[in-house]
């Protein structure tokens, strides 16, 4: 079993990791920004399920595959950039109408989707739980794989409140935009710009 303070000085290094700016937490912000709280809580809800399938990827040992396969890593990193500059199209060809669009429960079940396939297939989540989970793991408590789902949950609950409130926040700046259609087109080139951005930061990333 996990230690007391092993959990609180995992919960706070997770939420701590949370908040640095990255690909989940910048897609969590600009879609709660462009379309509401909602969407940013159905899409961390996306990203947490990418972190469960991470979790058993680590917890398993299939994670190893990313970090000594270089064809492995870069087939997915090329599909997550890919998947990225997708994001990015569909943002600078987004127009009020179809901002607009994207909520209801069809609209909900796409951005659930999107957080999903934003998350898995970003490589560098994998190696990072590969490496950052067994640092609180310990023989003596048990077993290992036991440890690293524990692990693996309360990661993914901390990111889960964290994302929360990035997306209670950006949703006050929603509610500033529903009636200004030149402020929803520019949030949305600007969100256009953050998913190029991230998608030249995972082309040009490397195995560590």
């Amino acid at each position: 079993m996990l230690s007391l303070e092993t959990i609180l000085t995992f919960i706070a290094a997770a939420v701590v990791l949370s908040f640095v700016p990255g690909p989940d937490n910048l897609f969590v912000l600009t879609q709660s920004a462009l379309k509401g709280w909602r969407t940013g809580v159905v899409v961390t809800l996306g990203l947490c399920s990418g972190l469960v399938i991470h979790t058993v990827a680590v917890a398993l040992g299939v994670a190893v595959i990313f970090q000594t396969s270089q064809l492995a890593f870069t087939t997915l990193k090329v599909i997550g950039a890919a998947y990225l500059l997708y994001l990015a199209y569909r943002a600078f060809r987004a127009t009020p109408e179809t901002l607009d669009k994207s909520s209801g429960p069809r609209g909900f079940r796409k951005m659930y989707l999107r957080g999903v396939l934003m998350n898995v297939t970003n490589p560098k989540v994998a190696i990072f739980f590969l490496a950052f989970l067994p640092q609180f793991t310990a023989p003596d408590r048990g077993s290992i794989v036991v440890q690293m789902f524990a692990l693996g949950a309360l990661f993914i609950a901390s990111a889960f409140l964290s994302f929360l409130a990035i997306s209670l926040a950006a949703g006050f700046l929603s509610r500033s935009l529903q009636h200004s259609n030149k402020g929803q087109i520019v949030l949305s080139r600007i969100a256009g710009l953050v998913f190029v951005g991230l998608a030249m930061k995972l082309i040009v990333s490397q195995r560590q």
